[in-house]
């Protein structure tokens, strides 16, 4: 197994629930019949290789999000995050019990692969601001550091997009080469130092209400195994999803209290005006992208069918209930 991240991440590469707890795992269960050998992005292959070893037979298995293969997949995307999409509780009742993980499958099969939910890091937050944004046009002629869908939204909105790997976003921020960067979530943000370069940091996570981690598996070497080591894979890749979002949700709350109380950092949600127009404009971003391709059609079209059923049941569940748990 490859993965798209350096040796040592948290959550990417090891804790709970990470790419080398899930090789512990199917090893343990497996009673030392499947071993898995791990190896960071720069062991074996570059970073952002893992698509095309998996997909030659080069390695069997990539740990990555499938958001980084939008250049050959456009509708990948979509099992990662989505702008205004769904939480990680939307997100695993679509993909477990809602037909998305078939979906993945039928996308990926015709290119000898498959892939399954590895993880989840839950919301991430909008991100890090050297000033503070007041209104939409305050995004006019920003540099931001902010991959993915979302990265278009804000082009959209005159922001200039940035890429950059994880190790040169904070010198970029403190320096003033970029105004913004978005990461991760309080417990990587800070990792990174990020609360040094700047101190307003919005909490609004609608470009990636949930990241999901991807297990990516070469068809041939899956269909030699028997069903009992599949059932296995399945099993361990399941429970890394659940614990590493567990541990996400662990680590940031404590982040959090710790960037607002030790740091001075003014955490605060995005003004309602300027969630509406990224709204707005996502919504006409997501439209073109499916308008232009028959695959991401059909994935977004699932996708915001599911989304729409589990909001009613959300709204009437989940949502009326959180003040009364958590605000009281």
């Amino acid at each position: 197994m490859t993965n798209a991240y350096g040796p040592g991440s948290p959550f990417y590469v090891e804790g709970p629930g990470s790419p080398t707890d899930f090789c512990k795992k199917v090893e343990a269960m497996s009673g030392g019949r499947l071993k898995i050998q791990h190896f960071a992005a720069g062991e074996l292959i570059p970073a952002l290789e893992g698509f095309d070893a998996v997909q030659n037979g080069i390695v069997e298995m990539n740990a990555a999000n499938a958001y980084f293969w939008a250049g050959k997949i456009a509708a990948a995307q979509y099992f990662t995050t989505v702008p205004f999409g769904m939480d990680v509780k939307g997100t695993n009742a679509w993909l477990y019990g809602g037909g998305g993980i078939e979906l993945w499958h039928e996308l990926y099969e015709p290119l000898g692969m498959l892939a399954f939910p590895m993880g989840n890091t839950g919301v991430q937050m909008t991100g890090w601001f050297r000033k503070e944004i007041n209104t939409v046009e305050d995004f006019n002629g920003l540099k931001m550091r902010i991959p993915g869908l979302a990265g278009k939204v804000y082009a959209k909105l005159g922001v200039n997009v940035q890429l950059l790997p994880g190790g040169e976003i904070f010198p970029a921020l403190e320096r003033g080469v970029i105004d913004a960067a978005e990461f991760v979530g309080p417990y990587q943000d800070r990792r990174l130092g990020l609360q040094k370069a700047a101190k307003f940091y919005y909490t609004t996570g609608w470009h990636e209400p949930n990241n999901v981690t991807e297990l990516l598996i070469n068809k041939a070497a899956w269909d030699t195994l028997p069903a009992d080591l599949q059932a296995i894979v399945q099993t361990a890749a399941m429970a890394c999803n659940v614990e590493s979002n567990a541990w996400c949700d662990a680590t940031n709350a404590e982040a959090m209290d710790d960037l607002v109380r030790n740091f001075g950092v003014i955490a605060k949600p995005l003004p309602d005006a300027v969630v509406e127009k990224l709204r707005q404009v996502t919504t006409a971003t997501l439209a073109e992208g499916a308008d232009a391709d028959p695959r991401t059609k059909k994935v977004h079209e699932a996708y915001f069918a599911f989304k729409k059923q589990y909001g009613d049941w959300a709204g009437v569940s989940a949502e009326p209930l959180l003040p009364v748990l958590y605000k009281s």
